[in-house]
């Protein structure tokens, strides 16, 4: 992974979110109500023209501080020149030097932009949204209407924006309205371009769930002296982590070994001295199936996927299963990945990835050539059924929102295909790191554990690894 690409996604690509705190929210010019002389359009143009230079000349991190600085500064002189007469202007002054003092007192230049960048992606897809909140509530009822004096001044919009985005959330949140807002569109973004439809999931899995009964059939019926146990679907789709698109799951084949012919070694105790390469060794004289896939006394990844390979996507008569189905599936031919493509008639296409699995006690290992290469002996050691179990127990234990952040980060990093690189992996394992300090995972800190999630990382990619829990 490049990881100055990386950063600079973080710090350019996403779109912008800007704070709702008036008639509208990240204006890029100034509005004065008593209108400006041509000395301040002169002064905003200089200022316009620096932002849009800032890169060039201070970099990226630089380019963020100014930008922040100088939207703290417009807030300031555009909130001084709104002011309706009922209004408290020092209030509000001293709440714009509270902004810029934020700017100051943050530690890292990258971390000083991270509100004006991180969820610029959020903010983008969630825009159509704002109008709606903008507008009041209407009252269920009208017993409890107090009378409206003629005389009494009308509220400012945005204090009535204010009112509406504490009305949307959590009582027990007592948060700015910043905060709030930022909070609202990260439940909209979740809402709208993460999570699936259920009935999208359903679909998803009943064919899925089709393939793999076809799949075991066969293979039942062509080799059934092999040793294998029940088939079963797996991964995020079935998890309920999978996003944006219903478009991928796995088909785990369960090989069946006798614990007295074979000892799973872990990864440090190799020679290749990976946690998370294992190797599998024979230990016993007796004969068994397995042995003809045996190299130096190991079994081989590799050849127990040659030969499904073979015995799977080079056999099975596709055109058939795909007639039966009402769907084209066929394998996809040309890498170590045992692969099916579907294209149903509706939906997105599903991709299906054909697993062999060993498991003793907790230990689960895959057969998976694609991460172990080039060690042909190699078994992967999948951490995904623990990190999945152990996100789930915690969400409930305390009501929180692991599952719905891992959800939002991946669907972030999915629709940026700079940040691509970024597997769900590293981001479980940062979100499990953050659960082991004593901080509040509810709902209405969803935002505030978003932005900490992003700094965490930043700061891993500075160092240049990646989270393991």
């Amino acid at each position: 992974m490049h990881i100055p690409t990386i950063l600079t996604a973080f710090l350019s690509r996403l779109p912008d979110l800007t704070t709702v705190t008036g008639d509208s929210a990240g204006q890029e010019v100034m509005d004065f109500r008593w209108g400006r002389s041509r000395g301040e359009e002169g002064i905003a143009v200089v200022i316009n023209f620096l932002l849009a230079n800032a890169r060039l000349v201070l970099g990226v991190g630089g380019a963020a501080v100014l930008g922040i600085a100088t939207l703290a500064v417009k807030r300031l002189i555009e909130r001084a020149g709104r002011a309706a007469e009922d209004e408290k202007v020092e209030q509000k002054m001293s709440e714009s030097w509270e902004e810029l003092g934020l700017v100051s007192a943050s530690p890292k230049s990258i971390r000083k932009g991270l509100e004006s960048v991180v969820m610029k992606h959020v903010a983008k897809a969630t825009k159509p949204q704002k109008a709606d909140l903008c507008q009041p509530q209407q009252q269920k009822s009208s017993l409890n209407e107090k009378p409206v004096n003629a005389a009494e001044p009308q509220r400012p919009k945005s204090l009535q924006l204010s009112l509406t985005l504490q009305d949307h959330c959590p009582v027990s949140c007592k948060l700015p309205c910043w905060w709030q807002a930022s909070l609202i569109q990260l439940q909209q973004y979740y809402s709208t371009r993460a999570a699936l439809a259920p009935e999208v999931v359903h679909r998803a899995e009943s064919l899925a769930l089709d393939i793999c009964i076809e799949v075991q059939g066969f293979l039942h019926s062509t080799n059934p002296d092999m040793p294998l146990g029940e088939m079963s679907l797996g991964g995020s789709l079935l998890d309920d982590l999978q996003v944006v698109r219903a478009d991928h799951a796995c088909l785990l084949v369960p090989l069946q070994l006798e614990p007295s012919l074979w000892r799973l070694i872990p990864g440090e105790e190799t020679l290749l001295t990976h946690p998370l390469h294992w190797m599998v060794r024979r230990v016993n004289l007796v004969m068994n199936y397995w042995d003809r896939f045996l190299v130096g006394g190991y079994l081989s990844c590799r050849a127990l996927v040659s030969m499904l390979s073979k015995a799977v996507m080079e056999t099975m008569n596709w055109p058939s299963l795909s007639s039966t189905l009402d769907c084209l599936v066929r394998p996809v031919l040309g890498g170590d990945e045992l692969k099916l493509e579907i294209r149903p008639e509706r939906g997105d296409t599903l991709f299906i990835s054909v697993v062999p699995v060993l498991r003793e006690a907790d230990v689960v290992l895959t057969a998976q050539v694609e991460l172990t290469q080039p060690w042909d002996s190699a078994w992967h050691l999948s951490l995904y059924p623990w990190e999945t179990q152990r996100l789930t127990q915690l969400d409930s234990a305390d009501q929180g929102v692991r599952r719905a952040l891992l959800k939002t980060l991946k669907a972030v990093c999915r629709r940026c295909p700079a940040l691509r690189p970024l597997t769900a992996a590293p981001l479980a394992n940062l979100i499990l790191h953050l659960s082991d300090k004593d901080v509040d995972w509810s709902e209405g800190c969803l935002s505030g554990r978003f932005q900490q999630c992003v700094w965490e990382l930043i700061g891993y990619l500075e160092q240049g690894v990646l989270p393991g829990y």
